[in-house]
């Protein structure tokens, strides 16, 4: 089967729907055209994507042109839905990039093209709107060559660009103007025919450029650029014939073993999982059981997309997608099968914002909390958690808007009334320098039945947390090693400053056990107490991470030094709009660039959270510094802040913790 996965691909309001209607219409899939204004098109199917006319979630759609099975998947373009893009990217085997005549390239248009580039994800561009007022089809065609460093064609003659009269021409590649263009730049990727076209430019036919056009579209060399209007159809053959005959497809094996990935996950009517499964490999049979990272799922009910519909199956086989119900513990990125696809994944920036999740009604709490873990298996970025101690729920974001998605999702869907707090910007600490730190079995102040030395390293920018064993794996169980290793992950999700470590590397460089005494669990509650000392020893800086999508970052180097600033440490934080920021510093009374600020008990020995003590360089405990809160971490998993504070409030009051004490509750003995 000849089956190509097709991604539409935009900025927000560049016509990236209305062109998936316009194909379906010309392939004869549907019989009359929607609108997105109206909200009746064939891909938005939520009641919010028809109420607020934009795409929030990634459909898919399949219909046939020619001999060629099209998988065609219409994604948002609003850069707060990011994260549906993101999932889909590695199921593509090409994509149309549609650019707004009028508006041009924009940021998410650079996005998405990064994307597809660092992928290796070949991808044409159509410019559409070209009969809107202002459209600038050879202004914004020299623009992609500018600013997206593509290698741009022109296959299309736009006549009376801006005006209703607007009339686009397909160009013939062996007549000029576009035998001429085809020709330089395909040759400069072809010596052979940028030769015979110097000597002999009778010999080059329009099926040979044709057949080169098409190897370095496929090797991302050259990008087509297409023109019309999607509301009309103007343009619109000349793109369905590229689509059938440019693009590359694939040629896969339905008689091989099984395997696919999970790239969505939706809720039926009664609550039911339904997971979106694209096989590249085999054949998927109704109650079949099928290999999941969890373990093994059996399969209840397939809905094979084909023809624009979906419809039941007793199987689907591969180059299909299926949405397939009884997968109780699948999750949206999973491998399916034993020879799992290897597929690249689009490394969008992670969600820069996040807010507390208020419930309008105190009895609705808990309810919105299994609402939102329903949600967050839609869309796991979003990063939900609660703060154990006050019961609060934060959620992370990329923008207001899914903001208002949530809340909208939350009411409708589940009947169920929230609000939001201000939304504040999501740091990240990383390591300055090297540290060490060392806990001995039986030594003083060491509690647990456990000896653990841990240092820790930076690593270079976008590297990611590491861990290594430098020491003799067989002097203890297996099981202790990794209840360190997964631990200092754990611990790393909160430093000094309450933000998640990042770009760290630990190693481990002592270990014992006193056996048979010694467990997992005193290797698990010790070590966020050495980790926590070594990031102290190391120090951990808290840049800006870089906000996107918005100007947030901009602004806020532009008024840094402006009146009213709210300063913590080296970071500025202007005006009342960024005190959600500064609340999660805290300012070092001292002006060392030390973490000085730190949590400790009140007066009555109780850890709130809300209480913190400012350390002078001596070590000693000043005053308490303004209440300004801390961040949660996991139940039952002491931070390194947390650890921090511990060790070096009581190695000031010359006192130990009780044997038994774990978590954030410090008790403290006489």
């Amino acid at each position: 089967m000849r089956t190509l996965n097709l991604g539409i691909l935009a900025h927000v309001d560049a016509g990236k729907t209305s062109l998936t209607e316009r194909l379906l219409f010309d392939a004869g899939v549907i019989d009359k055209l929607g609108s997105v204004d109206t909200g009746n098109t064939q891909t938005d199917t939520l009641e919010l994507e028809r109420q607020r006319g934009i795409t929030i979630r990634a459909a898919v759609v399949s219909f046939a042109i020619g001999d060629r099975v099209v998988n065609l998947i219409d994604t948002p373009g609003h850069p707060d839905f990011i994260a549906e893009v993101e999932r889909v990217l590695g199921l593509l085997d090409a994509a149309v990039v549609v650019v707004s005549a009028v508006e041009g390239v924009q940021a998410q248009t650079r996005v998405l093209v990064r994307a597809l580039r660092r992928l290796g994800v070949p991808f044409v561009f159509f410019i559409n709107k070209v009969d809107r007022l202002g459209a600038r089809y050879g202004d914004v065609t020299e623009a992609l060559a500018a600013q997206l460093a593509v290698r741009p064609i022109a296959m299309s003659s736009v006549i009376d660009a801006g005006s209703k009269l607007a009339r686009v021409e397909a160009l013939a590649p062996g007549d000029e103007p576009l035998f001429s263009a085809l020709c330089e730049a395909l040759g400069e990727n072809d010596q052979a025919l940028l030769d015979d076209y110097v000597l002999v430019p009778e010999r080059l036919t329009t099926e040979r450029l044709g057949r080169s056009l098409a190897d370095q579209v496929a090797m991302g060399l050259v990008h087509p650029v297409f023109a019309g209007a999607a509301m009309t159809g103007a343009g619109v053959p000349a793109l369905s014939s590229a689509i059938a005959t440019l693009l590359p497809e694939r040629r896969l094996d339905p008689d091989g073993p099984v395997a696919g990935k999970i790239f969505k996950i939706e809720r039926g009517w009664g609550g039911e999982k339904l997971a979106y499964l694209y096989l590249t490999s085999g054949t998927l049979r109704l109650r079949q059981y099928l290999d999941l990272p969890g373990g093994e799922e059996r399969v209840t009910a397939i809905h094979v997309f084909e023809a624009g519909r979906s419809h039941g199956a007793a199987s689907f086989c591969a180059g299909q997608i299926a949405r397939v119900s009884g997968l109780a513990g699948a999750q949206i990125g999973d491998a399916v099968g034993r020879n799992p696809a290897s597929g690249g994944r689009a490394y969008f920036a992670p969600p820069t914002l996040e807010t507390r999740v208020l419930a309008r009604r105190p009895s609705d709490s808990a309810a919105i909390w299994l609402a939102l873990n329903q949600m967050a298996e839609q869309d796991p970025l979003i990063n939900l958690r609660r703060a154990e101690e006050t019961n609060e729920v934060f959620v992370s974001l990329y923008g207001e808007v899914q903001k208002e998605v949530i809340q909208s999702t939350l009411l409708t869907d589940f009947g169920l009334e929230a609000g939001f707090e201000e939304s504040t910007v999501i740091l990240v600490e990383r390591p300055v320098g090297s540290g060490a730190g060392l806990q001995i079995l039986f030594k003083e102040r060491n509690p647990f039945l456990a000896t653990i030395g841990l240092r820790v390293e930076p690593r270079p920018a976008g590297a990611g947390n590491s861990f290594a064993l430098e020491v003799e794996v067989g002097q203890m169980p297996v099981a202790f090693y990794r209840a360190v290793e997964e631990t200092v992950f754990e611990t790393l999700r909160q430093g000094i400053f309450g933000w998640q470590v990042i770009d760290c590397h630990v190693a481990m460089t002592a270990a014992r056990h006193s056996s048979p005494a010694s467990t997992a669990a005193d290797f698990r509650q010790l070590t966020p107490w050495v980790l926590a000392t070594a990031l102290s020893a190391a120090q951990t800086a808290v840049p800006f991470r870089p906000l996107s999508p918005g100007s947030a970052c901009r602004e806020l180097e532009q008024r840094a030094d402006s009146a009213g600033e709210v300063r913590c440490g080296d970071v500025a934080f202007p005006d009342r709009r960024w005190r959600g920021a500064a609340r999660r510093h805290s300012r070092v009374s001292d002006g060392s660039k030390r973490p000085a600020a730190i949590a400790g008990p009140d007066e009555r020995g109780r850890d709130d959270g809300n209480r913190f003590r400012s350390l002078r360089s001596d070590g000693r405990a000043t005053a308490p510094a303004p209440a300004f809160g801390a961040r949660s971490v996991q139940p039952g998993r002491i931070s390194a802040a947390a650890a921090v504070r511990e060790s070096l409030l009581l190695r000031c009051a010359g006192r130990r913790p009780e044997p038994g004490s774990t978590g954030r509750s410090l008790r403290y003995g006489g």
